[in-house]
């Protein structure tokens, strides 16, 4: 049962017979076979996101070709803004774009509420396709933090300064502030459906929490994603469901994180894994956090890096092995094996 696999007893800090492992963005770039649908279907992303077999396929790859403990839903955190009409697109090489940036009080009043069972119906019929299939591992969704899913609202695209919403930011919290409230009160309910439609974890990517300064962060990104977490918590049939936090290069704020009410914490490979266990203490798992440059290295080198995350973190549960962001496009599935291999052979002894 999925109850009693090894990812969700290392959430609830039960005891394993050894360290779950799952990768971020396992399903991609990377895998040949990934890359063999994406042509077959025009290489469209979006597409591939919105046919529901496409995406199911996509979810089921990883799994076919590694022993892993978890499936993440193929989607993408943008489906959000997307599906509210601010015309998403992708760039070879530049990533997302917005047709229509949203940039004041105005736009942001404009906004739909979105009903996720009918504007993201796709990524239900995704999750429920899996959940059909022979999986035999959790299957983890996920949204975006309100935060980072604002700053390419905002920006319009990628940024590397985040001038624009953090103009707003200063200038106008305000209308900042409304827009993270119609984004919060959307991956509410997005998150509520994806675990109606049957997934058995969450995780919310914070992936540019960690461009802001401690007082912003705290009001910006990290009180939204509370109230995400208070309100599955606070229903009776989500209340049970595992929900991961991870703001990246957010490892100042790890007793803040905890806090939340969330199950885990993941952290990026700027962080030492030792130190953040001594600062959560039992209170919240942790997940992460290989370099994702590890998987360039020899064979033997990523056994010794497997190694000394695993005696980083020490005996006992509540550690799920990941790296410390997504994997990288060229980065060798033979490498993955090696990685995943390491786990299996080293981490049973630290769960006697």
């Amino acid at each position: 049962m999925i109850s009693s696999s090894r990812l969700i007893k290392a959430l609830k800090r039960q005891p394993v017979d050894r360290s779950p492992l799952w990768i971020m963005r396992q399903a991609g770039r990377y895998l040949p076979e990934y890359r063999a649908i994406r042509e077959s279907t025009g290489g469209s992303f979006l597409k591939m996101c919105k046919n529901p077999e496409i995406a199911c396929e996509v979810t089921l790859q990883p799994l076919k070709r590694f022993d892993l403990d978890a499936a993440i839903i193929f989607s993408d955190i943008l489906t959000i803004p997307d599906a509210m009409g601010l015309g998403l697109h992708f760039i070879a090489e530049g990533g997302p774009q917005f047709e229509f940036p949203v940039r004041d009080i105005k736009a942001i009043e404009q906004l739909p509420t979105l009903d996720p069972n009918t504007d993201l119906q796709y990524v239900m019929q995704a999750i429920a396709l899996v959940k059909q299939s022979s999986l035999q591992v959790p299957l983890i969704g996920f949204c975006g933090s309100p935060w980072t899913v604002a700053t390419y609202m905002v920006e319009g695209k990628s940024s590397r300064t985040f001038s624009t919403i953090k103009s707003m930011l200063y200038q106008d919290p305000q209308s900042l502030l409304a827009l993270l409230s119609k984004l919060t009160r959307a991956s509410c309910d997005y998150l509520h459906a994806q675990i109606l439609a049957g997934v058995d974890v969450c995780m919310i990517f914070d992936t540019w929490g960690g461009v802001l300064s401690g007082a912003a962060y705290r009001q910006f990104s990290l009180h939204f994603m509370q109230e995400i977490v208070s309100y599955l918590k606070s229903h009776a049939l989500t209340k049970h469901i595992p929900i991961i936090l991870f703001t990246k290069q957010g490892g100042q704020w790890l007793e803040d994180i905890a806090e939340t009410g969330c199950d885990a914490i993941g952290i990026d490979w700027t962080q030492d894994l030792h130190h953040a266990r001594s600062r959560v203490g039992e209170k919240v798992a942790l997940q992460g956090n290989l370099d994702p440059t590890i998987l360039y290295a020899s064979n033997e080198r990523i056994g010794q890096e497997v190694k000394s995350l695993l005696a980083a973190y020490g005996t006992g549960s509540g550690h799920i092995v990941n790296l410390g962001h997504g994997i990288y496009p060229d980065i060798s599935p033979e490498k993955v094996q090696v990685m995943i291999e390491a786990v299996h052979q080293y981490s049973p002894a630290y769960h006697p």
